[in-house]
């Protein structure tokens, strides 16, 4: 079924949505965005698959499919900087609580505890957007996307699990 998606993306007899061309030139734009040589495969499949998955929504074929995969390797470039970013900066929130403990490691401990105890006690859907949002630090946008809901949702779930949590560490008298 894919092969057929991909004929009618581009019209080609064979099954490949990009051809050789066109593939090189994904690779050079994503390598020239920062994205490291280990990484280009995947990036040329990420191309690819959203090219097939435009066609099996049933959207017209680019006019020019060369420029509309340079963009699309483009923005794959950029994410992989984002994603980069934000395990760097969850790294360095890791670090800095390390950091804070005390020597005996009690006082951050207990209050790992307790957190991790009222993520147990959330519904399903709030633990999993507290998650995302505060561990995968992912933005609002992000986790509705993932989680195919609206903005409005997470944002709702966000604040009911944080007002949950912060009363289940008050309970406890952790903070």
């Amino acid at each position: 079924m894919l092969r057929r998606i991909a004929r009618r993306v581009q019209g080609a007899e064979h099954g490949d949505p990009l051809d050789a061309a066109q593939e090189r030139r994904v690779r050079a734009v994503l390598a020239l965005g920062g994205v490291p040589q280990a990484d280009l495969l995947d990036g040329v499949q990420q191309v690819r698959l959203r090219l097939l998955e435009r066609a099996a929504k049933g959207h017209e074929a680019p006019r020019d499919v060369s420029a509309w995969a340079a963009v699309v390797a483009s923005n794959l470039a950029m994410d992989w900087h984002r994603a980069k970013r934000r395990q760097e900066r969850l790294g360095e929130r890791l670090a800095s609580l390390r950091q804070h403990e005390s020597p005996s490691g009690e006082d951050t401990s207990v209050l790992s505890l307790a957190v991790a105890e009222g993520l147990d006690d959330l519904p399903d859907a709030q633990r999993q957007v507290v998650v995302l949002r505060f561990f995968a630090d992912l933005p609002v946008r992000s986790i509705a996307q993932e989680l195919g809901v609206p903005e409005g949702t997470v944002k709702s779930r966000l604040h009911t699990a944080v007002r949950a949590l912060r009363a289940r560490l008050h309970e406890d008298e952790v903070v």
